[in-house]
């Protein structure tokens, strides 16, 4: 990371750097080599509640980290598919070849859309999927689990067949996914979802996002980095309202050194223990599901009578 480069107070950013899991510091004190850097954005929301100017300065931030791929995490809308052009400008801009999962805006506001418009800005999305790389000399499994909060998660399809002899990065935006990809052979997840609250004064993120939603993992680092841990960012953008207060709750950019072995770096955080959380009913994940069908036979209907 640049020691030149620092986030705007004005816009309310964060850069937060953690070492890897020590399974990928074994693999780099074995193989050599320097650390495989990993940027992590998340619910970008693009739309009139973030501005461009915000969206923009992740993106500065995160090329001046000189990653060597970036993760992003999910909810790249908010309410509709109508800032897609200001999405492809933005995130054409990542120096870094960027992998991404979709969040359950971006379901709810047409997925194929979103898909296409990761497409042009040369992001490639990983639904239900893993694949392998090879950054400097190391490989490296990258799995993307599609959004679970809407129902399209399969978590066998995105891990069958993965090679447990080298490590495993996975992405998901609902950061409960963490449980079901840890017990499949991924060591280190990266998710979203939660904006950590936004508001963290006398940790208000942890009552509202962890008692009231019912979310075991609110923001940043969860679970033992020598067996399996998951990071939750606190995202980028807002979908309801812009107003971020308190450390935790300021937009975010999270870089990870995957071969430093935890402790060997000054980091935001350690990890933290669980909230207690609670899983949603079945008629609340079938509530949400619908919302997905509800919202395309809408957008259906309007191109129907734009035609007619």
């Amino acid at each position: 990371m640049s020691p030149h480069e620092s986030p705007s107070p004005k816009l309310g950013f964060a850069l937060r750097r953690f070492a890897g899991p020590a399974r990928f510091a074994e693999q780099r004190e074995a193989l050599g080599g320097s650390p495989i850097r990993i940027a992590h954005l998340t619910d970008q929301h693009f739309g009139r509640v973030t501005s461009q100017k915000v969206q923009l300065e992740a993106i500065r931030l995160a090329n001046a980290c000189a990653p060597d791929i970036v993760c992003l995490t999910g909810d790249f809308v908010a309410h509709s598919c109508g800032h897609l052009d200001a999405l492809i400008e933005a995130l054409s801009r990542l120096d870094a070849p960027a992998y991404a999962v979709l969040g359950n805006h971006d379901h709810w506001n047409g997925a194929s859309e979103v898909r296409a418009a990761l497409a042009r800005a040369g992001v490639e999305v990983l639904d239900n999927v893993h694949t392998q790389l090879t950054l400097k000399g190391r490989r490296l499994n990258l799995a993307g689990v599609d959004d679970s909060y809407t129902g399209f998660a399969d978590f066998d399809r995105a891990m069958r067949g993965l090679d447990t002899r080298i490590p495993t990065l996975a992405l998901a935006h609902v950061p409960e996914d963490a449980d079901r990809l840890w017990a499949r052979g991924a060591e280190f997840v990266l998710s979203g979802h939660t904006h950590a609250g936004q508001l963290t004064v006398a940790r208000l993120h942890e009552l509202s996002v962890g008692k009231v939603a019912g979310h075991r993992y609110v923001h940043g680092l969860y679970g033992d980095r020598k067996t399996a841990a998951v990071y939750v960012g606190a995202g980028v953008g807002a979908s309801v309202f812009p107003l971020r207060a308190g450390e935790r709750g300021k937009r975010e950019v999270a870089v990870f050194d995957l071969g430093i072995r935890p402790g060997t770096l000054a980091e935001h955080h350690q990890e933290q223990p669980p909230l207690k959380g609670r899983p949603p009913s079945a008629k609340t994940k079938a509530k949400r599901r619908a919302r997905v069908h509800k919202n395309a036979a809408k957008r259906a209907r309007r191109a129907q009578a734009r035609d007619d």
